[in-house]
């Protein structure tokens, strides 16, 4: 076939390496995106600007649009791609696209989203944007429960496609020799539904039992001083290691003998995924977490996954992974096998791709 050109409209603040990333590696496709910020992927950037009438970023969409949509050709691209259904930016990318007479666009929309009745669907202007997604010819999921949400909400199920997420397994690999040393690493935004509080709590049960036992912390968030006090208190044997690139993220977690994080739902949010889990995993790692939303989906059978949202059953499995090496450096192998065979990036890149070759050959694109 011939290469695909799309269109990514990202929001105002686009995570780097997530979705615009993927879409940048699908076999024959050439990505041209409108962001605010210089991608880091290999993508041709259109420098771009953003009307938001509030500064924060909500979960499922973003209150912005992007000033440079309406000054390219329609005609120019294969398709139009934004993230998530109820984002500005969809609305945007559904009205842009039918402005043309000619050959228009194809529209995918890449969700997250495992909330069927999310509550922010139900506001104007995110419930227009919403709308406007049911004429998307592809909406690629991210997780099984974002199908189920989908279908709960009455999308088209011959529109939708599931390919999970995948991480660099040459960035995100075991280390030579298993860790030696009790080390617990907590890699996520340092805010309360991440859980960061309770995982502090549950290393004082833990250092009780195991003297030597240490946290190692890699985050920002609005609970930061809560780490800062526990790092500077030498009974708790807490460090922080800030804001990490993948290269770095990697090399901690091959420093570490298991990972914890601790989710818990707001209002508006449950954890969708989890892309730390797998990352810890491709390393090797053991994973203690709560069940929150779907992360199920990111845990290799074996890990924690806990019912129970305590610091007492979360310091349970950590003592249990820390004194017992035999244990969990079997563990630790299933679970980068696991990655690898399930969550490997360029595996899952082609997944996507052919997701959307799929629909161009229901709507006889290429043929």
């Amino acid at each position: 076939m011939s290469e695909r050109s799309l269109l990514w409209v990202s929001l105002p603040d686009q995570r780097p390496r997530r979705e615009l990333h993927y879409m940048s590696l699908m076999p024959e496709t050439h990505v041209t995106a409108l962001a605010r910020e210089k991608p880091e992927s290999d993508v041709e950037w259109i420098p771009s600007t953003y009307r938001r009438p509030i500064k924060r970023f909500i979960e499922a969409g973003a209150l912005a649009w992007v000033r440079q949509l309406a000054d390219l050709d329609q005609s120019a691209f294969d398709w139009v791609a934004t993230l998530e259904l109820c984002s500005l930016v969809t609305g945007q990318a559904s009205s842009w696209r039918t402005k043309t007479s000619e050959r228009r666009p194809l529209q995918a929309v890449i969700t997250w989203e495992n909330l069927a009745d999310q509550p922010i669907y139900k506001l104007p202007p995110y419930r227009q944007a919403f709308n406007s997604a049911r004429d998307a010819d592809l909406l690629l999921c991210m997780v099984d429960a974002a199908k189920d949400h989908l279908l709960a909400n009455d999308f088209d199920p011959a529109k939708i496609r599931v390919v999970k997420p995948g991480v660099d397994t040459s960035v995100f690999f075991p280390a030579k020799a298993h860790a030696s040393q009790p080390t617990v690493i907590f890699i996520s935004p340092l805010a309360p539904n991440k859980g960061i509080d309770v995982v502090l709590d549950a290393m004082k049960i833990v250092q009780a039992r195991i003297r030597d036992a240490r946290l190692l912390v890699a985050g920002k968030g609005p609970m930061e001083s809560l780490v800062t006090q526990a790092a500077a208190d030498p009974n708790q044997n807490v460090e922080i290691m800030g804001s990490l690139d993948a290269r770095g993220v990697g090399e901690l977690l091959r420093s570490g003998a298991t990972f914890v994080t601790a989710p818990r739902p707001t209002w508006k949010w449950e954890e969708q995924f989890g892309l730390a889990y797998v990352e810890a995993q491709a390393c090797g790692l053991p994973v203690v977490t709560t069940k929150c939303g779907s992360n199920t989906e990111a845990l290799a059978p074996g890990n924690d996954l806990l019912d129970e949202y305590s610091a007492e059953a979360i310091a349970e499995r950590l003592i249990f992974w820390l004194e017992n090496t035999e244990e969990r450096n079997t563990q630790g192998n299933l679970n980068a096998s696991w990655v690898r065979e399930n969550h490997d990036l360029l595996t899952q890149c082609g997944r996507m791709g052919e997701a959307f070759a799929e629909i161009e050959s229901l709507h006889g694109r290429f043929g």
